[in-house]
């Protein structure tokens, strides 16, 4: 599935307001899934939402079905995991641009009408992205980010600087070339974590990404969700690394002699990544413990690392 794939025609300009589809992978996803799909079904542009049950035994099932709107769909994909649960949804998508929202987060007003115009002024564009703030389980904002004002992040071809470390974080801040991303194999299902940065890496491989300064998407943390259920390690997120830098097409469009620079450099992030997780977990034996292996790795990351991770304590 995920051979290197042919040239991928970057998207034409859009005269009209293109088709979005919205991609929802659910399991036991009751308590949330109303509210993310009422989030989704209030976009302008979004013309179909496909929710991808994947082994639920709750109520997901029924409080879909319970939705009378002819633009949503359920799917069921009998506990393949999400990565498989997204690519089923893409594959039966109708829309020219997908978005990957997880089924417990929140598109804010107005986050696919910022997309698509983003897109539409950046015609080589495969994805285009914007930001994130965080709530809790119960829908309150616990992140800081709107206090980071003017943040740009990365426009154009950005292949070196993502394989370095993930900056989307989330596909609930993306929308994604449908064609670029089936040419681009989809998510890797034999990866546990990190899937989808491998996957950004293969699509920024093939073209042009475009960012958008505005949050997007209210992203919950909490101890349900996959990545905050339990406190991961940098030794869960290495096999990516691996993955990453082992991938014909991403290594035929990164030069050759920044190779090793760069895999050190996602090393680094995912161990900074690890700590600021560790912040939220009150391990703080753990924060040192991965600064300390972060300073061994290299000095000159050391500072940067830090300041995230007293970002984290900030909700930053």
């Amino acid at each position: 599935m995920l051979d290197a794939p042919n040239a991928v025609p970057a998207p034409a300009a859009r005269a009209a307001l293109p088709a979005v589809t919205v991609v929802i992978p659910a399991r036991n996803a009751a308590i949330y899934i109303g509210r993310t799909i009422d989030s989704a079904l209030t976009q302008s542009g979004v013309t179909e939402i496909v929710v991808v049950d994947d082994g639920s035994t709750d109520d997901t099932m029924t409080i879909v079905r319970s939705y009378r709107d002819p633009r949503l769909r359920l799917m069921t994909n009998d506990g393949g995991g999400v990565s498989a649960a997204r690519n089923f949804g893409a594959r039966n998508a109708r829309g020219s641009w997908l978005i990957f929202l997880d089924a417990d987060d929140l598109l804010r007003p107005g986050a696919v009408t910022a997309l698509l115009e983003a897109a539409s002024a950046a015609p080589r564009a495969v994805l285009v992205y914007g930001d994130y703030n965080t709530i809790d389980s119960a829908g309150r904002q616990i992140g800081r980010r709107n206090l980071l004002k003017g943040r740009r992040k990365p426009t154009g071809d950005v292949l070196e600087r993502l394989a370095s470390g993930n900056f989307i974080v989330n596909g609930g801040i993306a929308l994604v070339s449908a064609e670029a991303f089936r040419a681009a194999g989809g998510f890797d299902v034999t990866l546990r974590y990190c899937e989808d940065w491998h996957c950004w890496c293969r699509l920024a491989a093939i073209g042009e990404f475009a960012f958008v300064p505005r949050l997007l998407l209210d992203y919950r943390v909490h101890t349900a969700s996959t990545m905050n259920a339990a406190m991961r390690t940098p030794q869960d997120f290495f096999p990516a690394v691996a993955r990453v830098f082992d991938d014909p097409l991403i290594l035929a469009r990164l030069p050759a002699n920044a190779v090793a620079r760069l895999r050190q450099a996602a090393g680094i992030h995912l161990v900074t990544y690890s700590a600021t997780q560790a912040v939220r977990f009150g391990r703080y034996g753990d924060v040192v413990r991965y600064l300390g292996l972060i300073g061994r790795r290299s000095l000159t990351a050391m500072p940067r690392s830090a300041l995230k991770v007293a970002l984290a304590f900030l909700g930053i």
